[in-house]
């Protein structure tokens, strides 16, 4: 059965699409059929994998807005040994944002899209853009399972509850199928006392769904899509790739 996880968190710059590329990449490693969707305008996960948003003609925003699109017309493969399916976003996604908000299905789109196509996947990833808007919605509504990077900062921690909240508010209303998966922190500096108290106050809120494995801070992970590749298949032993590694065999073994 298709895992569908969506990673989300409203605060911009705490590593999401990072981690939907090396988590993906990672997945794909272990044997798994792996499918990202971008649903982010800004198409940050697009251009990880070296594709230039501004010449993509069909992706996301075609997926959301047409009827009956087929999703194989725009899989891009990517990837360890080109065996993920990337879902590319273009630049024009912020418009279908704004064409579907007056659609009365507005909150389904992505959902109804995936149960059309049938995919044969085992994971589908889904990057979503630093908001709770209508592309973060129909992610949320579209999933089975949260996933919640946090950055180890104060301010964004404190993000979180309000994240919280809203997928509570999907689960009630809109997708009683959702649940929470687990959070993990990014951007993670040992030798930062602010860094450990935030992983600190995590584990004292959320227990048990905070998971053990912790993204270190590391310029390598801005560096590497410039070779349009992750740092999962790029630098494979380096303490970023092996913190994925670990986090991609946690999730796998939840399943």
């Amino acid at each position: 059965m298709t895992r569908t996880i969506v990673v989300a968190n409203q605060k911009g710059g705490v590593g999401k699409t990072t981690s939907v590329a090396n988590l993906g990449a990672a997945l794909s490693l272990l044997g798994h059929q792996v499918l990202l969707i971008d649903l982010d305008p800004q198409a940050a996960l697009t251009a990880s994998f070296g594709i230039d948003p501004y010449s993509i003609s069909t992706g996301t925003p075609q997926l959301l807005m047409r009827d009956r699109f087929p999703l194989s017309r725009s899989l891009v493969p990517v990837g360890p040994g080109r065996r993920i399916g990337l879902m590319p976003a273009s630049l024009s996604l912020a418009a279908a944002e704004v064409q579907i908000a007056f659609l009365p299905d507005r909150t389904t789109r992505l959902q109804q899209a995936l149960q059309r196509n049938l995919v044969p996947f085992d994971y589908i990833l889904i990057d979503t853009p630093p908001s709770l808007g209508l592309l973060t919605l129909n992610g949320l509504v579209a999933a089975r399972e949260v996933l919640i990077p946090v950055q180890c900062h104060y301010l964004a921690m404190r993000g979180v509850r309000g994240l919280i909240e809203t997928i509570w508010r999907v689960k009630r209303k809109l997708n009683p199928d959702l649940s929470l998966l687990g959070l993990f922190a990014t951007m993670y500096d040992p030798y930062s006392r602010h860094s450990v108290e935030v992983i600190a106050e995590l584990r004292s809120v959320f227990k048990t769904k905070v998971f053990n494995v912790i993204i270190p801070e590391n310029v390598r992970f801005a560096e590497v899509p410039v070779a349009g590749k992750t740092l999962v298949e790029y630098m494979p032993e380096h303490e970023g790739a092996r913190a994925y590694w670990q986090l991609a065999e946690v999730i796998a073994s939840h399943g």
